[in-house]
């Protein structure tokens, strides 16, 4: 395609979004051999102080109840485990297999069989405990009012996603990727494609392929394209607590309630939704400290009786970016604008499964298709029929 009017540069294929999407993104492009053209990765913020991939649990698990999301993730987990050949020997995340243990009271139970099948015919190694099993497993446990836990032996855990993202760009400005700091502020169309971007200090950057990999700002930015996708952000608050009881074999932990606790390191991290958040939080990344002691606490100590001698250390905010439809991804081309790229909406799991989204959209451009894993069912089209596909385990 020949570059847009007045564009300063040009790129084959340009990505909006340096975090841990577009950096996979890049990564497997220009890991790509029949791939021979130029590719340029746009972040607005290289410090990545707000990114939602920073600001994560950082966690991995293969308890869904898509079996396209067990199978992107148990792609992720491969990658992860290979981390030091991928990127370099010198790549250390300090991926911890702590696993998932995700309980049920009997309103929940029906959902938590159902998705263990899956889970099990997927190949994922999770065990289905019952109260008894579950009071042998974690005597720290107050198993009053639970049937069930879904606990994963092996293949689910936390990792360190700097350490992740700083390898992933290394990885891919070493294979050519270009990185550019710089917010996009708007986008050209030319008919039925897209021309190319204009940033905030002026330049003008032409492209043959969009991809948005924007996180929680994602439908801002198809917006600029006139297109509509249901995503933004969702303020999570991640408080830091040192408990005095020691928890052997804590898990990332996941109750009833709502709230999720694991370990990290000497300490524990846990959070918890705003049960009446209902807007997209902007650039407000204050704590909200009412709602560890209003809420997440009191749950958390009804279920570990030990926390309820708990020091809270320290908090953080970040932004979860949510797929209002359904809480799924959306990946692949638009089917009009066929040069524009989806990769958005992961609702909480976007980071395990950036190394699946980033073969696929890399394979879209330059194979026309996704041929590792068919991730059909998360296109586009589902948004423009208003069509929702689910995922029952969001946490």
């Amino acid at each position: 395609m020949s570059a847009a009017i007045g564009a300063d540069e040009h790129y084959d294929v340009v990505i909006v979004g340096g975090a841990i999407m577009g950096a996979m993104a890049a990564y497997f492009l220009t890991l790509d051999p029949a791939f021979t053209g130029t590719v340029a990765v746009i972040e607005r913020d290289p410090s990545f102080a707000r990114s939602s991939t920073t600001l994560s649990a950082a966690s991995i698990r293969q308890q869904f109840s898509f079996p396209e999301n067990i199978r992107m993730s148990q792609f992720g987990l491969d990658f992860l485990r290979g981390i030091k050949e991928r990127f370099d020997p010198d790549t250390e995340i300090s991926f911890h297999e702590g696993g998932y243990l995700i309980l049920a009271t009997e309103k929940g139970l029906p959902v938590l069989e159902a998705n263990h099948r899956v889970q099990k015919a997927e190949g994922a190694d999770i065990d289905l405990l019952d109260s008894a099993g579950l009071a042998a497993t974690f005597p720290y446990l107050n198993v009053e009012g639970l049937v069930a836990g879904a606990y994963g032996r092996s293949g689910e855990g936390w990792f360190d996603a700097h350490a992740f993202l700083a390898g992933a760009r290394r990885a891919a400005k070493r294979q050519g990727a270009q990185l550019i700091t710089g917010e996009v502020v708007g986008i050209e169309r030319t008919g039925g494609r897209i021309a190319g971007v204009t940033l905030a200090d002026g330049r003008r950057i032409a492209c043959g392929s969009l991809v948005n990999a924007a996180g929680p700002r994602a439908g801002r930015l198809a917006g600029l394209a006139g297109i509509a996708l249901p995503v933004e952000g969702r303020k999570r608050c991640i408080f830091v607590l040192h408990c005095r009881t020691e928890l052997p074999r804590l898990p990332l932990l996941v109750d009833p309630t709502g709230f999720w606790i694991r370990p990290e390191g000497a300490y524990q991290i846990c959070g918890a939704p705003d049960p009446v958040e209902d807007r997209d939080p902007g650039e407000d990344f204050e704590v909200d400290w009412p709602l560890f002691e209003e809420t997440t606490w009191p749950n958390l100590a009804t279920r570990i009786p030990a926390m309820e001698e708990v020091k809270l250390v320290r908090a953080w905010a970040g932004h979860y970016e949510m797929n209002l439809l359904d809480h799924n991804a959306v990946i692949g081309p638009h089917p009009e604008f066929a040069n524009f790229y989806f990769m958005n909406g992961f609702s909480g799991h976007g980071l395990q499964q950036a190394p699946a989204a980033g073969r696929a959209i890399a394979e879209w451009i330059v194979h026309g298709r996704s041929i590792s894993l068919d991730l059909d069912v998360f296109g586009y089209e589902r948004i423009l029929a208003n069509r929702p596909h689910a995922e029952l385990n969001i946490i």
